[in-house]
């Protein structure tokens, strides 16, 4: 199995060059939101292991917000960041990208302060940014595999189409025949690589570290009523700041969605200041990387499965928050799947940001609040400058059936009631 990973480069814009850097990302599009897959600068279509990428230029215009809380972040940068999901180790995808496109790299990060030097690769290296979380929708399924089944598919229906009617004949005569035409002549289907050792290793020693973190903080078990006691003192006098966002920034926004059955989404905001809450998020992020590491890799995140990648990074010394994560369908199906799936999650990350609808105990009210949530995340969603997905108009769920189809077509004998099923997924 090839495990997914990520990269982030994140660099400061130059306050001057910020207008001509959205100029330059926009040239790598083919049309506002569809990016050119061989734009000259990163042509992402010559990477057959990356899955997502994007560049975002994370200007925060909900800063403001934290006068609520008599705190500012006057020195805040603007930042532009580079992140994408990949087969393999990110750090090797950004060799590849410092090996083959580093006139465009060049070029992108000559608008930050201190632009790379001679060494582009040990720039983005000092550049790299780690994720508090991340989510991979499976582990193991590779943009090859993907790009593999979905040629598999259409060739199986097409050969479906071809014999004609179905219900004359028995199912497991057509799986049959199917079979013996894709050994034939249909497309290739390269076998599973070996699961490379240090991943393993990597994931037993995070885990170790994680139960050793558990048992030192087992002790505040005892604290637990004081703890409960001083976040309901802070969910009470925090204050909500989600106001309707502006129509000029919506218009900006939806300029750049549902070019696709996918899209990208990044929002970028405050964390609510002060050590109980960083304490918090961090417990949170532990436990969130838990779940997506050993319980949520297999096509869901809780009950929501239209999700892809996603991840939570700290910027700005923690006092500022990126999640970035790429899904299936408009925002509006996106927020309400959160809503009516997933709303205690979103409160246990989000609930410690400024302006956040009012919680209870972490878990309770705040994304159930609809027209707050709502207002609160396409306010702090910034635009997508540039977003790839190396296999356009596939969903999570259509990845997922392909998948299926494979492993159905390759199983030594199925029942005749299963081998009907198998083809209704065709």
């Amino acid at each position: 199995m090839t495990p997914q990973s990520t990269f982030m480069v994140a660099a400061a814009v130059r306050p001057d060059r910020e207008q001509d850097l959205r100029a330059l990302l926009e040239a790598m599009n083919l049309e506002p939101g569809q990016v050119d897959p061989a734009n000259p600068m990163l042509p992402f279509a010559r990477y057959d292991r990356l899955h997502v990428a994007r560049f975002v230029i994370l200007r925060d215009d909900t800063l403001g917000d934290l006068a609520a809380y008599d705190t500012a972040l006057p020195d805040a940068p603007v930042w532009l960041v580079f992140l994408g999901d990949c087969d393999g180790a990110g750090d090797d995808m950004l060799a590849q990208f410092a090996r083959t496109a580093e006139p465009g790299l060049r070029q992108i990060f000559a608008h930050c302060e201190a632009p790379p030097g001679d060494d582009m690769l040990a720039w983005m290296r000092r550049h790299a940014v780690s994720p508090a979380a991340q989510y991979v929708n499976w582990y193991g399924r590779t943009v090859c595999q993907i790009r593999e089944e979905a040629a598999l598919r259409g060739f199986l229906r097409d050969s479906l189409a071809e014999i004609g009617p179905l219900a004359v004949q028995p199912a497991t005569s057509l799986r049959r025949h199917l079979a013996e035409a894709a050994r034939r002549g249909g497309p290739p289907l390269s076998p599973p690589a070996a699961t490379p050792p240090g991943w393993r290793l990597q994931r037993l020693l995070w885990l170790a570290r994680t139960l050793l973190i558990g048992v030192l903080l087992s002790p505040l078990l005892l604290l637990s009523p004081l703890l409960l006691w001083l976040l309901r003192a802070r969910e009470r006098a925090d204050p909500v700041i989600a106001p309707p966002p502006t129509p000029a920034h919506v218009a900006t926004l939806s300029r750049l969605e549902d070019h696709d059955v996918s899209n990208p989404f990044s929002a970028f905001g405050s964390v609510k200041p002060g050590r109980f809450r960083l304490w918090t998020l961090l417990l949170v992020f532990r436990t969130l990387e838990f779940g997506t590491r050993f319980i949520y890799t297999r096509g869901r995140l809780a009950r929501v499965g239209t999700i892809h990648f996603a991840r939570w990074v700290f910027l700005d010394n923690r006092r500022r928050l990126l999640f970035a994560s790429n899904y299936d369908g408009s925002l509006d199906s996106y927020m309400d799947d959160f809503i009516n799936k997933a709303a205690f999650g979103l409160n246990l990350v989000f609930s410690n940001g400024v302006g956040w609808p009012r919680t209870r105990f972490l878990l309770f009210g705040g994304a159930e609040r609809e027209q707050e949530f709502k207002h609160y995340l396409r306010r702090h969603q910034v635009p997508t400058q540039v977003w790839y997905k190396a296999y356009p108009g596939l969903t999570a769920a259509e990845l997922a059936t392909n998948t299926r189809i494979r492993e159905g077509l390759e199983r030594a004998r199925m029942s005749e009631s299963e081998a009907r099923q198998w083809l209704a997924l065709i």
